[in-house]
């Protein structure tokens, strides 16, 4: 049987791409926009690319939703730019992404059962005859 926690997690699946991936980002540790963006692009191989209005929309949902937090730990001020703002996974986000990456992790599965992927260590499948 599932707990609260997670059938309030489970409630907002499927995510949206963008915020799996900021979710993602962060599940690496605390960034600012400008370094989720460089995450983003660097984890999906510059597959996806956000642009600062749908980073910042997201994000302003993501805080509303409480997936993710500011935070009030800094940087050293010589080194970063004080309009900064830095973010951070909540505790309900990283059961929210963690519910996701399950979610896909079964959808891969069944497209391997379909042969529209193959088994892991296997060459991949082809086009048919």
């Amino acid at each position: 049987m599932m707990d609260e926690n997670a059938r309030e997690a489970e409630a907002l699946l499927p995510l949206t791409p963008a915020v799996f991936q900021i979710l993602l980002a962060l599940a690496g540790g605390e960034r600012h926009g400008y370094g989720i963006m460089r995450e983003i692009a660097e984890n999906t191989e510059g597959k996806m690319r956000l642009g600062p209005g749908t980073l910042y929309r997201s994000i302003k949902q993501m805080l509303a939703a409480g997936l993710i937090e500011e935070s009030d730990e800094r940087p050293d001020p010589a080194l970063d730019d004080e309009r900064r703002r830095y973010y951070r996974l909540s505790g309900f986000g990283q059961r929210v992404a963690e519910a996701e990456a399950r979610r896909l992790a079964q959808l891969v599965n069944t497209a391997r059962a379909r042969r529209l992927l193959p088994e892991v260590g296997t060459a991949p499948v082809r086009g048919g005859a």
